[in-house]
């Protein structure tokens, strides 16, 4: 895989976002560039100017893990932009002969299965890099009912926020959550240089939505852990969840994110509203079911 021009747009866009005060430089007279100049960032890393033009060109082949490391260090990069890096620079490499890592996986595990089915309290669900969710439980599945209820999201939360009009209404901060969905797929294309599924979802985001374009030309990248999520809920109302999410470590790809409301809160109250009309919808759907039989 050639990644020369996303190598040199990522390193490039972190040099723009820090000013020489802030790498603690002195400054004189005036800039033409409000970021680093390229013979700054390799003086605070500590290589040649020539070479650092050279990577930043994009050719981060055979730069060993202390000049990457240096040069994170210059650029003040956080965990997840020090990890996109090494991701990159591994892509630049020869590609190997055959990818030994398992493809990722497009179904659930009996286990994993059991564990969402042992959580009716909690929304929840099976995510795999590509924000396809896979499996969800019942309240899961009620949590993200206008996804499911768009037959263009084909269950894919990805497509939901950039193709979707309920999507700004559904999320309270569509714009963060925006914003951080394009940053998880850039990690995911930096450590799936082959993945032509994830490719192909990344095309089409890019080809049909505006707003993903523009923000997948920022070159920022995020990593889900935890956090909060506020959602606008058609049937329930307003939502503060907690989230955690998990990566499967026997499932290569795939993590287990599960939604969780402090005790005695509104949120809670909310949950438990959400569990009810979830149930009610349930026995409405098999009684039309039955019904026609």
């Amino acid at each position: 895989m050639d990644n020369r021009e996303e190598i040199r747009a990522f390193l490039k866009s972190r040099r723009d976002k820090i000013t020489p005060e802030q790498a603690g430089l002195p400054v004189y007279g005036n800039r033409r560039v409000s970021g680093l100049r390229r013979n700054e960032v390799a003086m605070l890393a500590g290589v040649s100017v020539e070479y650092y033009t050279r990577m930043e060109r994009g050719n981060l082949s055979g730069v060993s893990d202390s000049i990457l490391d240096a040069l994170a260090e210059a650029l003040r990069l956080d965990e997840t932009e020090r990890s996109h890096l090494y991701a990159l620079a591994r892509a630049a490499g020869p590609k190997p002969a055959r990818d030994r890592r398992k493809p990722v996986r497009s179904t659930v595990r009996p286990g994993v299965q059991r564990i969402l089915d042992a959580m009716p309290t909690l929304p929840a669900f099976v995510q795999n890099n590509r924000f396809d969710i896979l499996e969800a439980n019942p309240l899961g599945r009620a949590l993200y009912a206008p996804m499911y209820a768009d037959p263009s999201c084909a269950a894919n939360t990805a497509r939901f926020v950039f193709f979707s009009p309920a999507a700004r209404q559904y999320y309270v901060d569509w714009e963060r959550i925006a914003k951080e969905a394009v940053g998880v797929l850039r990690v995911e294309a930096a450590r799936n240089p082959y993945d032509r599924d994830l490719s192909n979802l990344i095309g089409e985001l890019s080809t049909r939505s505006d707003t993903f374009r523009v923000l997948w030309g920022a070159h920022d990248v995020h990593v889900y852990r935890e956090g909060t999520k506020r959602f606008r809920h058609p049937a329930v109302g307003n939502l503060d969840l907690e989230h955690e999410t998990m990566a499967l470590p026997g499932d290569e790809g795939l993590s287990l994110t599960a939604y969780s409301a402090a005790p005695g809160s509104a949120a809670e109250d909310g949950l438990k509203l959400l569990a009810s009309w979830s149930a009610t919808a349930h026995d409405a759907q098999v009684a039309e079911a039955d019904s026609e039989h």
